[in-house]
């Protein structure tokens, strides 16, 4: 009788659709392989760690790929730090093409914040770049590429940092990072996109659906929405930009066939540590049967909130605290926003273990309501236009007062990021610190033909969950749920407000901030050093926007007053008028940019100038 050979293990692990050598071309943290919280260590001088960018040939769902790796895996290692270390970390450049890694959400001094061309130069191929800094804070981050399409092709990775105190006891952990992988070259799939936006969406409306909507909702109703929706140029079903037809969605480097698992001992508090560093995919997550309890969001411990499902936009973490009881196995399932495709895991007290896993739901469409469409008698506007989402050439908004140098005010902004401000007899302008700001119709500014439309009306949609969220009886996670553990110790109010337009023009895949990309932005938007602004963001597009503010904290206005949460990458929605403070507390430049990988690549890209500080000034003089 012929002998089961190594080899024929291998080809046996290959026929049942587990890649060969898949755990060796993963890190360790993804191989589910549990971590319970290590003892507190002596700081022992700077914690060093050496990354190696280069081309490597990987497997993803039983599929031959070539990856920009992070020491040959994707994604890249775990980076654990302890709050208040030194840290070293060289980077060296094994590719034919520069590169960079930026550490996300990390606060660091500007010439170590890894954007090419604003903070330096980049890495050049062959060479090492040491970066050296003092960690401030504590949490769940990661780390990514800022050149070019790289992220895409699987530059990323976890970095945690361990508080000097857990406020919120577990008994093991898993770090869950979520991301999106083409076989195409990104180049490819962002030229494609250029020629036919819609090129990947395959769930268009068409006529046989027009008969099914009109089941729903009556068929002159139903064609109605459709002529709206046609004069706009628009479609209802634009969720995203690049699905599930190009995209598989992996969970840790796993694509969902893998079905990657964490083991767990029922009645164990078991952490798990969300990362969506996906390039163009926002998901949906929920583990059927489990609630977690979010305890922390983008690094920040917030009051806790249970729920059953949370979405998750690019660049955001989000850390729960789930207790299974039973000897089960759980799926941790994290759909697509568009129901195109999902990522998943499985959650189990034994290996080989697999849970249930849901059907996608029903693809969602986007609403008259979410393009800021008003129906009448609606939050006190009765009577405006029910297309109220027109083309600039048909925009009716209302003209803002021009202030004494020529710009626009808004109830005391500055549109263009200058220095004039209205003061209010506080010292602050605007609403109250930490409220969200009113419901406003559309000034005139249409903002060229860098924006195809405009909505009438913009206001706050924080307590929303968003597209396709919402009916299905669970709770789901809003941005009003989230209050800081710790109030504000600096509350002042803002001494002036900078009012920015997400902008973009589908039909020529065109993105920007104020109609403009970055290379047609005018000069960097200054900052003074240590001053309270208010930074107001106003979504014009049809689209949610993950917008990422580097070297400080925006504080998300949501109504909790010194509890309002920190953030460093806010999704704001279609239509949505949303409002952060921000205080300046590290001079340089600092970049502010859409982390829809392709949207910041066509443009939606801006820089703060911090300037020094006013001493250090004098002193220099």
């Amino acid at each position: 009788m012929k002998s089961f050979t190594r080899r024929d293990f291998l080809q046996a692990l290959a026929l049942l659709g587990i890649s060969t050598g898949i755990e060796a071309l993963l890190p360790a943290y993804a191989r589910s392989r549990p971590r319970v919280p290590a003892p507190r260590r002596p700081r022992r001088g700077p914690v060093t760690y050496d990354l190696t960018i280069a081309e490597t040939p990987i497997r993803i769902g039983g599929r031959r790929a070539k990856a920009t790796t992070i020491n040959g895996t994707v994604p890249g290692p775990l980076l654990r730090f302890r709050e208040g270390d030194e840290v070293i970390i060289r980077v060296t450049n094994r590719l034919k093409e520069d590169t960079s890694i930026h550490w996300h959400g990390v606060l660091v001094p500007f010439d170590m914040d890894g954007v090419p061309g604003v903070s330096f130069p980049g890495i050049k191929p062959g060479e090492t770049f040491t970066y050296r800094f003092r960690l401030r804070q504590h949490g769940t981050y990661w780390y990514h590429s800022h050149s070019g399409l790289q992220e895409q092709t699987g530059i990323y990775g976890p970095l945690i940092i361990d508080p000097a105190e857990e406020p919120y006891p577990y008994d093991r952990e898993y770090v869950i990072v979520l991301s999106d992988w083409t076989f195409e070259n990104p180049y490819r799939v962002l030229a494609r996109l250029r020629k036919y936006p819609g090129y990947y969406n395959f769930q268009r409306r068409t006529l046989a659906n027009l008969f099914e909507e009109a089941r729903e909702m009556g068929f002159w109703k139903a064609l109605k929405d459709r002529l709206s929706w046609g004069r706009m140029r628009m479609g209802a079903t634009d969720i995203v930009d690049i699905t599930g037809a190009t995209y598989t969605y992996l969970m840790n480097g796993h694509a969902p066939e893998d079905n990657w698992t964490a083991l767990f001992r029922p009645g164990e508090r078991v952490r798990l540590r969300f990362i969506n560093a996906a390039a163009g995919s926002i998901f949906d997550v929920r583990i059927p049967g489990l609630p977690m309890t979010v305890i922390q969001a983008d690094g920040q411990y917030v009051q806790a909130v249970t729920v059953d499902e949370f979405r998750i936009g690019i660049a955001e973490t989000y850390d729960v605290i789930v207790e299974p009881k039973e000897e089960q196995a759980y799926t941790i399932f994290a759909e697509s926003m568009d129901r195109s495709g999902y990522a998943r895991g499985t959650l189990a007290p034994r290996e080989g273990m697999e849970g249930p896993i849901p059907p996608l739901r029903k693809r969602p469409l986007r609403t008259h309501a979410d393009m800021g469409m008003v129906h009448e008698g609606h939050e006190g506007h009765a009577g405006m236009p029910h297309e109220a989402m027109a083309a600039p050439t048909e925009h009716r908004g209302h003209q803002m007062p021009a202030d004494t140098t020529g710009h626009h005010m808004h109830g005391g902004h500055d549109h263009h990021g200058g220095h004039a401000m209205m003061a209010g007899m506080m010292g602050g302008v605007g609403q109250p610190p930490g409220m969200p700001p009113e419901a406003q119709p559309h000034g005139d500014d249409t903002h060229g033909p860098g924006n195809a439309a405009v909505p009438m009306i913009t206001r706050s949609r924080l307590h929303e969950p968003g597209v396709g969220l919402g009916e299905d009886g669970w709770r789901v996670l809003v941005y009003t749920d989230l209050k800081s553990l710790h109030p504000r110790e600096d509350f002042r109010p803002p001494t002036r407000e900078i009012e920015l337009h997400l902008t973009g023009n589908m039909e020529r895949f065109l993105w920007g901030i104020d109609g403009k990309t970055y290379s047609e932005a005018p000069e960097p938007i200054r900052l003074r050093y240590g001053e309270r602004v208010r930074l107001v963001l106003v979504n014009d597009t049809m689209m949610e926007h993950p917008m990422h503010l580097h070297g400080m904290w925006m504080e998300l206005e949501n109504g909790h007053g010194r509890h309002i949460p920190r953030k460093h990458t806010i999704l704001v929605k279609p239509a949505e008028r949303l409002s952060v403070l921000i205080t300046p507390d590290e001079p340089g430049p600092w970049v502010f940019h859409c982390h829809i990988l392709y949207h910041m690549e066509m443009g939606m890209f801006r820089v703060f100038e911090v300037s020094e500080p006013e001493t250090a000034t004098r002193t220099s003089s």
